[in-house]
């Protein structure tokens, strides 16, 4: 059955509360990617601290994030089922509450020294905790955003999400950069590692507290209402937008390759090649950090102006261009040149992340929008990031070729490609005109 056009729907808001409830579901996304993501920066170190060191300790270190991340799918169809079923303030109360107690149970867990193997299998069902929660909090995130924003800057504050979680990664990134810096090994291994998981944990506890206070979603109220709340979201979205889903799954491998090989896989990438030391790499890190959080609204803002479709073929172009060679100059550079081509290829993922948000949520209306978040965003996620930091790891040592997480980069833009040029265009302007247009029976 052909897709239903995306239904950019909900009501006004009142200015005050709503944008309070804005501002801390986009706030939410700092905590989110703060938690998930240290795991990675921190790769090096939890390899020693729960899987004993040694040569196949990161692999293993990077492995547990692979797996972890099968659970990142299923959190999304188990939450994007309760916010289209009970509403979006429910389900980020709910995942909120299950991330912070898996943050506060792994700053706590016992170590390799302690547990032996069985440290290692914890961190494991902790990380797959996290993931299932994690696996519904962005996604719901950018549709309280674009649900609650103004249709002509729904781009620029849906893009908010993805510049959040960025600021959380930032925080990752310094935090763990500061700890590495400032202590021993002996001292980061037998109890520093434990200071940015208790932070996170804290900040979760935070932000689950003001979300108490969130309004519920106007495109939620709005179907209430109405009286449209879907029974079966998934089986809904499933039936009658596949295509959608299809788009949506196309856009999300793009952002999804982007950032997880091209910004949190770099410190162990240049740890791999022996670029750069350990907290040189978390440093840099943070440099392209603080760059993503900047060209994000940039991003954004652009999409609305001329919209989502030209701009994302712009950045798959550019995917498929240039991350062969930043990873070549990763490999072989200065530590200035370095720290351009991580620039770079954050700043490239960043552009995708922002653009992503809006064009993704846009694909489906608001009745089971969750749900077919959970179905395209969540799977191209799974596929092309969970994994994706072990493949390109693998693929360096295997084959010798250092810029080979930039041919991974590059593939995948080439096949998605095709998708983005065929796109519809769907911010608000564009939208509205082409239903004008309908409805006046113009074909």
């Amino acid at each position: 059955m052909r897709d239903a056009e995306p239904m950019i729907s909900g009501v006004p808001a009142a200015p005050a509360g709503r944008s309070r409830s804005m501002l801390i579901a986009g706030l939410s996304t700092v905590v989110e990617w703060y938690d998930f993501t240290l795991y990675l920066y921190l790769a090096t170190v939890v390899s020693r601290v729960f899987f004993g060191g040694g040569e196949h300790a990161l692999l293993a270190t990077l492995a547990g994030f692979a797996v972890s991340y099968l659970m990142h799918p299923l959190g999304a169809l188990c939450f994007g089922h309760l916010g289209d079923r009970f509403g979006r303030r429910v389900m980020m109360l709910a995942s909120m509450l299950l991330m912070t107690v898996a943050m506060l149970a792994t700053a706590l867990l016992p170590t390799f020294a302690t547990l032996g193997t069985t440290a290692g299998v914890l961190l494991l069902l902790l990380r797959c905790l996290m993931a299932f929660s994690v696996g519904g909090e962005y996604t719901g995130v950018v549709a309280y955003l674009l649900e609650s924003a103004p249709p002509r800057r729904r781009g620029l504050i849906t893009s908010l999400a993805s510049a959040a979680s960025e600021v959380g990664a930032l925080l990752a990134v310094g935090l763990s950069a500061l700890t590495v810096a400032l202590l021993s090994t002996a001292q980061l291994d037998a109890w520093g590692w434990r200071i940015p998981f208790f932070v996170g944990a804290a900040l979760a506890g935070a932000i689950l507290l003001a979300r108490s206070r969130m309004q519920e979603s106007p495109e939620f109220e709005r179907q209430q209402a109405a009286g449209t709340v879907p029974v079966s979201p998934i089986r809904d979205t499933w039936r009658h937008h596949r295509s959608a889903v299809a788009r949506t799954f196309a856009i999300s491998a793009l952002g999804s390759i982007t950032y997880y090989v091209g910004i949190t896989y770099v410190p162990a990438f240049l740890g791999s090649v022996g670029k750069v030391g350990e907290s040189t790499a978390l440093w840099l890190s943070t440099v392209a950090a603080v760059a993503v959080i900047g060209v994000t609204p940039l991003a954004g803002a652009l999409s609305d102006r001329i919209g989502r479709r030209p701009v994302l073929i712009a950045l798959a172009l550019l995917s498929a261009l240039l991350p062969l060679g930043m990873f070549a100059v990763m490999a072989a550079g200065s530590t200035v040149q370095i720290a351009v081509a991580a620039v770079v290829l954050a700043c490239l993922a960043g552009g995708v992340s922002a653009v992503a948000a809006p064009a993704t949520a846009e694909q489906f209306p608001g009745e089971g929008r969750l749900s077919g978040l959970a179905l395209g965003v969540t799977m191209a996620t799974a596929f092309f990031g969970g994994a994706t930091p072990l493949v390109a790891e693998l693929l360096v040592r295997h084959s010798g070729w250092s810029a080979a997480p930039g041919a991974m980069i590059a593939l995948v833009a080439v096949l998605v490609l095709p998708v983005m040029w065929t796109l519809r265009e769907t911010r608000p302007q564009n939208f509205q005109r082409r239903l004008a247009e309908t409805k006046r029976g113009s074909p």
